[in-house]
């Protein structure tokens, strides 16, 4: 049988996974990224990790490639790491480098690319020609996929969702910009909101259950807990991030058209608290002939989505060479 490995290379770990055709993951595994031990010792690892999970693979299988998913501005024609700023990457040759250390085709591209477009072959986007993917984590950014294939827009810089300024947000964000969607509509936005809230005396079931360096420990996990139990702040929090996430979405898709809109990464871990404002903010602000066909899913391979997409781009990349 011949199967490919997906790696998905983030800024706290990496997982490595051997990918049937159909996208059925037979082995992974998951070590800490170690970023700071240089690009360099991050591609040994990676290494150990792709003959680990070649072996796990089990006999009378054969491994024809490697794909790996990274985060910030990917070269996936030279196979190069132009700007990885997690990783403190730049101008790093991933492709070649860690092609001679495996004896294997690699190929490489943005880690949000490889997850929308393994949601678009074997997860949620299965079956539908028009996928707009959108992760929603320690920030926001998006995919497209069109009849199988990636959109990569001018310079490969397609889907910077996250940096899309928004109306009534004020937020100073990473990038330089002011207001952009993701500085209070991400995962780690919302925990920004809820800590800024707290530490100006506003009442929430989070301020008894996270007082002074406790808010620290704060995850968008407990605001999810705390809107359960009823709590405004949680509530507010949520509810304004799905629907400026909405907002946005409805402004790509009046744009692109998508039949289905793939909603991952940890903020989609919030369930309908998150997709039902977002749904409805979404619907609202487009027109009918839009609205009438589409839909909005949250991700089937969460997890597993990054190698998936990684290891089937793997595999069309070496088929059509």
């Amino acid at each position: 049988m011949k199967i490919t490995i997906g790696v998905d290379v983030g800024g706290t770990n990496i997982v490595c996974g051997a990918v049937e055709s159909s996208g059925r993951v037979l082995a992974k595994v998951k070590r800490p990224t170690g970023a700071s031990d240089g690009s360099a010792a991050v591609l040994d690892r990676i290494a150990d990790m792709v003959n680990e999970v070649r072996a796990a693979a089990g006999a009378g299988v054969s491994v024809e490639s490697v794909g790996l998913g990274i985060p910030g501005l990917v070269d996936p024609a030279a196979g190069v790491s132009r700007f990885a700023s997690n990783l403190k990457w730049r101008d790093i040759p991933v492709a070649a480098e860690l092609g001679q250390r495996i004896g294997l085709p690699v190929f490489v591209d943005n880690d949000v690319r490889m997850y929308v477009f393994g949601e678009a072959a074997a997860g949620a986007g299965r079956g539908y020609e028009h996928v707009l993917g959108i992760t929603i984590g320690t920030g926001i950014a998006a995919a497209i996929v069109n009849g199988g294939d990636l959109y990569y827009g001018y310079k490969g810089m397609s889907g910077e969702i996250g940096h899309i300024r928004m109306e009534g947000v004020n937020e100073v964000c990473s990038c330089g910009l002011i207001g952009c969607l993701e500085t209070v509509a991400s995962a780690s936005g919302m925990v920004r909101q809820a800590r800024k809230a707290l530490e100006a005396g506003r009442a929430s079931l989070l301020a008894e259950r996270f007082s002074g360096e406790g808010l620290e420990r704060m995850t968008a996990a407990d605001l999810s807990s705390a809107m359960d139990e009823g709590d405004a702040l949680a509530t507010e929090i949520i509810t304004r991030a799905g629907r400026l996430n909405g907002q946005a979405l409805a402004a790509a898709t009046m744009t692109l058209s998508p039949q289905v809109i793939v909603v991952g990464g940890g903020g989609a871990l919030a369930g309908e608290r998150l997709l039902a404002p977002l749904r409805e903010e979404l619907y609202r602000s487009v027109l009918d002939n839009f609205r009438e066909d589409l839909q909005v899913l949250t991700a089937e391979h969460n997890d597993d989505a990054g190698i998936i997409g990684s290891a089937l781009y793997a595999r069309r990349s070496l088929e059509s060479k």
